[in-house]
């Protein structure tokens, strides 16, 4: 499963979800990162039906542009709705938990350091979100742990280890130098004023580097 985990990851939060215009322009950045992309759906707010309906709809976006669908913390949500797999948090289950009742659903986990890398992948998870990479509003006072966290992370660990926190597209290439199989992205799609072509640029970031 591990080659196939998608390597740019646009992650949500509440305010971006309670956009208007949100699901259109989800629909197009899926188109934007194709197979090598997931959108990730992140709310503390959001209630469960609502979270239902959206991942619901984003998964037959999914069906056309091969972009993964991911619900973050719910994963009775992601199963129900389709979705192709979970991020769990400090907020969820267990990967212990989430794995009594799926088995064999892909699921990610959110680490910010190698121990907890080396858990999560004992743990069974099939990816990592490590973090916070570079400074960002996210995080405020708190500064990045840099890409040397994704290295170690890396090179400790069997699976896939995705960067986040503040990261550019020129961050990207660093990054994967550095060992991260891919990135996960917030304000550098979502606040861009066309997130379709920044999704494009991480894209074209992400393949530069792969060609080199």
């Amino acid at each position: 499963m591990h080659a196939s985990i998608p390597a740019l990851h646009a992650v949500t939060n509440d305010a971006i979800l309670s956009r208007p215009d949100f699901f259109g322009v989800a629909v197009r950045v899926m188109c934007a990162l194709g197979t090598k992309g997931a959108i990730q759906l992140r709310t503390r707010w959001l209630s469960a039906a609502r979270l239902y309906e959206l991942a619901a709809a984003l998964v037959e976006a999914e069906h056309s542009t091969g972009c993964w669908v991911i619900v973050n913390d719910r994963v009775d949500i992601a199963l129900a709705s389709g979705a192709h797999g979970a991020q769990l948090t400090s907020h969820s289950l267990t990967l212990e938990q989430a794995r009594t009742f799926a088995p064999k659903f892909p699921l990610g986990a959110s680490v910010h350091s190698v121990t907890e890398g080396i858990a999560a992948a004992d743990g069974g998870a099939d990816w990592l979100v490590a973090g916070h990479v570079y400074s960002t509003p996210s995080h405020p006072g708190q500064p990045g742990r840099g890409a040397e966290l994704v290295g170690a992370i890396a090179a400790a660990t069997p699976i896939p280890c995705i960067a986040i926190g503040g990261i550019r597209p020129e961050h990207v290439a660093p990054l994967r130098t550095a060992g991260a199989h891919g990135v996960a992205v917030i304000r550098g799609i979502w606040d861009a004023r066309d997130a379709e072509r920044a999704a494009f640029d991480y894209v074209s970031s992400y393949d530069s580097h792969y060609r080199s």
